[in-house]
């Protein structure tokens, strides 16, 4: 049945919850009608930060558009995946009008939509939600007030076992050494919050430029609070890739064998499907393609050793050998939620093995810290990389992992996201049909 918010033919929707759970009429209804509708290619999309189902539902009609005049002998079907997260509302997003995302001004404050996102993500946590905002609001002097600030956000995201998603936080993994909770929950939060106040003010105003003042720690605040809601989005990525979409591809490969998938993530999303390689049931070869544009999770999640750490490697070594076909990152330089703020966030959280005490240096940070959507996959030998026309202009590798830039179009939105969410755009449909070869 068509959708008549949706832009394509046919299109069905799948929805999870944060333990990965699938709604069963809705799985029912997709393996029945791929092979009702003659399907040969499946194209399936999984969002990242997203406040309600509209919104990944708008995006997905914008980035689907394209497909069936770009391949229109092509048996398309496409699939939208819905799995609970949430954006903060201040974040611009390109191609929407002001009047619905208006990031011309970061106010430290909560509003009324962001309050209302972080209650429907984090359902029985009214109370630190409202303290939370109150402190926002307030902006009290006390360093103890920042503490306090540090505690209650720690409380609206922790996962204590055996809650499924404590087991999917990390994206490199040091032998022998289980995952733990963020670090940047670990010491004073009023240095967190300083630090995350520098980093913002340094995308607003360059450094040395006339105007610039020293930041209030609350504006750092905002950007913990956020930062830690994405934390917790970024393990439930993980957690409904494994554990919902993975199996639910073994699933369909077994009700329609012929039928090609070809997964695509944005941001978190990027996180998502690629966990789902890890939940592939044994002898699946139904994954054709992935394509991550701006993923945003770690640049080494499939080394097998991390550069700076012979001991570590990453969550997801080795699983792009699961893909029939090849693993294709979208990358931009503009995308400044993955360049600067993410890596600042992930050496905060621990990953990649850090310490919060370590100094903050530009490049160094990047490398260490950096994120799929900013610089590609990282230390994973035999890894192609390109320029999008490059890639749009030859056949892609028929195998293997494959950096595409894609800055060329990639390219607009303001503080603090850049670029990140500026993802529709037919050049990377292109991208995603020249990945699984559907023609």
């Amino acid at each position: 049945m068509a959708d008549p918010a949706m832009s394509v033919t046919p299109y069905w929707e799948v929805t999870f919850d944060a333990d990965g759970d699938v709604d069963g009429r809705q799985r029912n209804r997709l393996l029945a009608g791929v092979a009702e509708r003659g399907v040969r290619d499946l194209i399936v999309f999984a969002h990242g930060w997203n406040s309600d189902r509209s919104g990944a539902t708008s995006l997905y009609s914008r980035f689907f558009a394209p497909f069936p005049r770009l391949a229109p002998a092509a048996r398309i079907g496409y699939v939208g995946v819905v799995w609970p997260s949430m954006r903060f509302s201040d974040e611009p997003v390109p191609d929407l009008p002001r009047s619905v995302v208006d990031g011309s001004a970061r106010r430290p404050a909560l509003d009324k939509d962001t309050r209302t996102a972080l209650l429907e993500t984090f359902p029985g946590r009214v109370t630190v939600v409202e303290q939370l905002a109150r402190l926002l609001e307030e902006r009290p002097a006390e360093e103890s007030a920042l503490e306090e600030f540090g505690r209650l956000a720690r409380l609206l995201v922790e996962a204590v076992p055996p809650d499924p998603q404590a087991l999917f936080a990390a994206d490199t993994l040091v032998e022998g050494v289980p995952q733990d909770g963020p670090a940047m929950f670990a010491g004073p939060a009023a240095a967190v919050c300083e630090e995350f106040a520098r980093a913002l003010a340094g995308l607003e105003v360059p450094s040395g430029a006339a105007g610039f003042t020293v930041p209030n720690p609350w504006d750092g605040a905002h950007e913990l609070l956020r930062q830690a809601t994405y934390y917790a989005m970024k393990r439930r990525a993980g957690t409904v890739g494994e554990r919902g979409l993975g199996p639910l591809v073994g699933r369909l490969a077994r009700a329609a064998p012929a039928v090609r998938v070809h997964l695509v993530g944005h941001s978190f999303g990027g996180r998502l499907v690629s966990f789902a390689l890890r939940g592939l049931p044994e002898g699946v070869l139904a994954v054709k393609s992935v394509t991550l544009l701006q993923g945003a999770f770690s640049h080494y999640a499939f080394a097998a050793r991390l550069p700076h750490d012979p001991r570590a490697g990453g969550a997801l070594q080795g699983q792009q050998h699961r893909i029939d076909g090849p693993l294709v990152c979208c990358h931009s330089r503009h995308d400044t939620a993955l360049g600067t703020v993410y890596p600042l966030a992930s050496r905060m959280a621990g990953d990649a093995r850090g310490a919060v005490g370590e100094p903050l240096v530009g490049k160094l940070l990047g490398a260490k810290w950096g994120a799929m959507g900013f610089g590609g996959v990282r230390a994973v030998p035999g890894t192609r990389a390109c320029t999008l026309a490059e890639a749009l202009a030859a056949p892609l590798p028929v195998s293997g992992c494959v950096n595409v830039d894609a800055a060329a179009v990639v390219r607009r939105g303001g503080p603090p996201s850049g670029a990140h969410s500026d993802i529709v755009h037919p050049e990377l449909a292109r991208v995603v049909l020249a990945a699984g070869r559907v023609r």
